[in-house]
């Protein structure tokens, strides 16, 4: 009697919790779907104009390249990207102000191997965590450098460079565009795999420097290609090599520095997108594949290789690895300068 008297008490409430029970378990199991839906569910965006923010003056090297490649972007994206140049600092002043944007997708930054390789190592308080800060969205080119000399010194390579170097330590002066610049630090990271003694020789601009270079005042310097190849293609300059682990394209005949007397070398510029840390992954691949997208096209292909830039896009795992690697190739540089900027 007492036992079917509990039963009967008790079975509704049994049922009830049950019931209770087996609708959490089914929303605790559904709640993850829907967060993961609506993360890469996102048709909407872009929505409204994007903002890239350019941490260098307008009509530079790095404002010329990325006004090239943005309108192809764009179009992919389907919606308009609006540059804003925010210079100073060596881009520090532009990646303060991206790493503190709302991370929405509306605000990209154009990152260098300066800002993202270099910057950390050379001042004191950049003001951003180039990792931390950022997320990688897709490196977007490759910029080789030219090992370039006087035509007038006694050299016709890499190999010969080095050799006269030992034989005559302290008696070659290497040019740059300025201290912390990758003229710069491209040069102390070969004179210092190379084992030779050149004096470093800074000037205000990369513009100086060749001037200097083509009148005898210093004997080498490693240019940019885009203002190094067409000075070797005149004869103002003698053209040795290149800075990249490949040949550039458009000066297949060229050999690399690592292949004519110093393997392993590589000193390339590069650029590429980053958005602040926390943008949804939907948004970042969606601007990925707008990238690669973009960067397929040959008319844009033709005109970075006339700028000495070689696309080079990417996932954004892969762009994550190789900031690793240039930051240990930059930082190996910039110890090797001694150059600090507080």
């Amino acid at each position: 009697m007492t036992s079917a008297y509990t039963r009967r008490r008790s079975s509704p409430i049994a049922s009830a919790f049950g019931a209770f029970a087996l609708a959490l378990a089914s929303l605790l199991t559904t709640l993850p779907r829907l967060a993961a839906a609506a993360e890469t569910a996102s048709p909407a965006y872009p929505d409204k104009p994007v903002r890239l923010i350019v941490p260098f003056p307008p009509g530079g090297g790095a404002d010329s390249l990325a006004r090239l490649m943005m309108p192809k972007v764009a179009q992919a994206l389907g919606q308009s990207i609006v540059i804003d140049n925010k210079a100073g600092a060596g881009g520090n002043i532009g990646a303060q102000v991206a790493s503190r944007a709302a991370p929405d997708g509306y605000t990209l930054f154009y990152g260098t191997n300066g800002t993202h390789a270099i910057n950390a190592h050379l001042y004191s308080k950049p003001g951003f965590d180039p990792v931390k800060d950022f997320t990688p969205v897709s490196r977007l080119t490759e910029i080789a450098a030219m090992l370039i000399v006087n035509p007038q010194l006694p050299v016709q390579s890499a190999a010969e460079l080095i050799a006269y170097a030992k034989a005559f330590p302290n008696k070659l002066n290497f040019a740059s565009a300025g201290n912390g610049t990758t003229s710069h630090l491209a040069g102390e990271l070969f004179k210092t795999q190379a084992g030779i003694d050149i004096v470093h020789v800074p000037y205000r601009g990369g513009a100086l420097a060749m001037t200097d270079l083509i009148g005898g005042q210093v004997q080498m310097m490693i240019e940019v290609m885009p203002n190094a190849y067409p000075m070797a293609q005149a004869g103002r300059v003698r053209g040795l090599a290149v800075s990249t682990q490949k040949r550039f394209p458009g000066a297949p005949d060229v050999p690399t520095i690592a292949e004519s007397g110093l393997p392993g070398f590589e000193a390339a510029a590069w650029d590429g997108i980053f958005v602040p840390d926390g943008t949804p992954q939907a948004i970042v691949d969606r601007l990925n594949a707008a990238i690669r997208q973009a960067l397929a096209d040959p008319e844009l292909i033709a005109a970075l290789r006339a700028r000495g830039a070689v696309p080079v896009p990417g996932t954004p795992a892969s762009f994550a690895q190789f900031i690793t690697r240039s930051a240990e190739t930059w930082g190996q540089a910039v110890r090797a300068s001694g150059a600090k900027i507080d």
